[in-house]
């Protein structure tokens, strides 16, 4: 029986509208003077879903509103600004910025414009899951624990020689390092605790598809409670590979990095003739397989949209709807779908390029709506800030801003030799610069764990070469930006408030 007034009613959808309204504040073009309005009610009105009869507040100081929308704008566009910054930007003495710190988190709907803002992946993909599981924390204290993200890098060689790779050309692991390098990986795979099932996965600086025993390894993960995704090119992924890696179906997804849409595109990135269109057998294959055996793996791509190819989305829309018709009922699960306009001399776009991206982000949205709805897409960090109207602009991490200590305690790369390495684009053979970064070598005598105890506690140091940012990804550089900030405003005597948001 539903006793909901119209009465109690009124006060719900009031608090709630004002929720709405500031929740948006962040976005480009959002109403400012809504939401300082907004923000000043909420903080006057108890709230009608926890404290429905508790006392009004008294209305806040005239300003505080006006503060608590610049907040929210400032870290919903701009998540890595220290304290200090925003302090000084908004005017105001140590004593008041805490106690606007302290009613921002008063206001839920404040929290959810900097999450839902175009700088909102930042927050929600990276840095919150990790202040969750104290990541940050125990880096800053110096604190060993085991990584929260291993990454497994077992192939001996790639059969691709991708102009963007970052490999030595020829480089690769000999065949005889192989058989001691997987019963190192599976003591790797026994070793890393599972509270997490997601927090190892197999990529690489070469293809791990050309790793023998690679199916072996993803059963025995799978068996401690793994779930496992395997980043490859494809190339391999053949009929002959899964009857000769039964333990591949163990896998808990598939991405398939795309290098073209065609095989012109596949030859000028990859310098294979033909390869194009073998993946794309492979995948329609694999679809007809797993629809077959009822196979719960998932399937999804990575896609990069470099200049000048923004209009080749659509085509990449109808190539999933291919694979989707190769298994009716079995669509692909997923896109992660990036940008990459390094070359720009100050990381952004051009008017120019900004427009034409983002009109070809609207065209491939209705695309997707209407051939392949189910598609679950991942605009990641730039993109999405482009879709929400604001400038894309990656964070870029040089080589004076990166850190000696480095941070073990989020991610590592163990490859075939057992080398760990901090960073995801440094684990190639015959890389210049990249063994220097080498924490230790897990063996038969030396864990995964001994390897991150020993460096943190031994104080090591990297210190930072010129072209050394280039072994940092993403993912990589939001870390360290964020340690970065969190370090500064510890180093300003914000304490608990470090980092803004938690």
């Amino acid at each position: 029986m539903n006793t909901t007034t119209a009465r109690d009613a009124a006060p719900l959808a009031a608090y709630a509208a004002a929720a709405r309204t500031v929740a948006r504040c962040a976005a480009p073009g959002a109403d400012v003077r809504a939401a300082r309005e907004a923000v000043g009610r909420l903080l006057s009105t108890p709230d009608p879903y926890t404290d429905p009869t508790g006392p009004a507040g008294s209305p806040p100081h005239p300003d505080t509103p006006r503060r608590l929308v610049e907040l929210a704008r400032l870290y919903g566009n701009h998540p890595f600004t220290p304290l200090e910054t925003a302090r000084r930007r908004l005017g105001v003495d140590r004593e008041a910025f805490t106690a606007l710190l302290a009613e921002f988190a008063r206001v839920p709907a404040l929290r959810s414009a900097v999450t839902d803002g175009p700088a909102g992946k930042y927050w929600s993909n990276t840095v919150l899951p990790l202040e969750a599981k104290g990541v940050f924390d125990a880096v800053l204290a110096g604190r060993p624990t085991v990584p929260d993200i291993v990454a497994l890098y077992p192939g001996p060689t790639c059969m691709f020689r991708c102009h963007f790779c970052v490999r030595v050309t020829g480089a690769r692991y000999e065949g005889d390092r192989i058989a001691a390098g997987n019963e190192m990986f599976a003591s790797v795979i026994d070793e890393v605790p599972t509270d997490d099932p997601y927090r190892m996965y197999v990529s690489g600086g070469l293809e791990p598809l050309t790793n023998p025993g690679l199916g072996t390894l993803v059963a025995r993960a799978a068996a401690r409670g793994l779930r496992l995704t395997l980043y490859t090119n494809a190339f391999a992924l053949t009929d002959r590979t899964w009857q000769r890696q039964p333990g591949l179906w163990d896998l808990h997804a598939i991405r398939t990095s795309l290098y073209g849409l065609d095989d012109e595109e596949y030859r000028a990135t990859t310098g294979k003739s033909g390869a194009f269109s073998r993946v794309r057998a492979n995948l329609a294959r694999f679809q007809q397989l797993r629809a077959a055996l009822d196979s719960p793996m998932r399937l999804g791509f990575s896609y990069i949209v470099l200049p000048g190819r923004a209009h080749r989305l659509l085509d990449l829309v109808d190539f999933i709807a291919e694979l989707d018709a190769a298994a009716p009922g079995r669509p692909v699960d997923f896109l992660k779908l990036r940008e990459d306009y390094s070359g720009r001399p100050d990381g952004k776009l051009t008017l120019a390029e900004r427009t034409e991206l983002q009109d070809a982000l609207r065209a491939f949205e209705e695309r997707v709506a209407a051939r392949v709805p189910t598609l679950d897409v991942d605009y990641g960090y730039a993109l999405h800030s482009l879709r929400a109207g604001a400038d894309a602009e990656l964070i870029r991490v040089m080589p004076e801003d990166m850190r000696p200590t480095l941070h073990p305690q989020a991610s590592v790369q163990v490859d075939l030799l057992g080398d760990v390495y901090p960073y995801r684009e440094s684990g190639f053979p015959g890389l210049a610069g990249a063994p220097r970064y080498v924490l230790g070598r897990v063996g038969p005598d030396t864990s995964l764990a001994q390897v991150v105890e020993t460096f943190v506690n031994g104080g090591a140091r990297v210190e930072p070469a010129p072209g050394d940012q280039y072994f940092l990804d993403g993912f990589d550089q939001v870390v360290t930006a964020r340690l970065n900030q969190t370090e500064a405003d510890l180093a300003a005597g914000w304490g608990e408030a470090r980092g803004f948001l938690r």
